[in-house]
């Protein structure tokens, strides 16, 4: 079955880096839109960045200008690098993907389990 995993995260230092990968594993036949999600303690998850199958992407306001998500269409993979890291982007992050299993079916949306980010002051 298809199935998202996500590894990178961590305990880093504020003003650090931090890459994340989100591998799809499966039965794919496509991978439309990827997303990284976040929720940080206490609050809902919210969007932190998405992209197209065509490279288009798209980040929340507090992430723009540190954090870069791309992606690796021949590997079924998603990145976000996360740069100059705050003690705010502590959270549980999460990888989306809209995939197609085959041509004959609709997008599906899965959900990766998490990987807990940690940012100290």
């Amino acid at each position: 079955q298809v199935r998202l995993v996500e590894s990178g995260g961590g305990l880093v230092q504020a003003g650090g880096s931090l890459r994340l990968s989100c591998a799809a594993s499966g039965s794919i036949f496509s991978i439309n839109r990827m997303g990284w999600y976040r929720q940080p303690p206490g609050k809902q998850r919210e969007l932190v960045a998405s992209i197209t199958s065509g490279g288009s992407t798209n980040y929340a306001d507090s992430v723009k200008g540190r954090f870069t998500i791309s992606r690796d269409n021949a590997k079924n993979t998603v990145y976000l690098q996360m740069n100059s890291l705050k003690p705010e982007d502590t959270a549980v992050y999460y990888c989306n993907a809209d995939i197609r299993r085959t041509y004959y079916d609709a997008d599906v949306n899965y959900w990766g389990q998490g990987t807990q980010v940690t940012v100290s002051s």
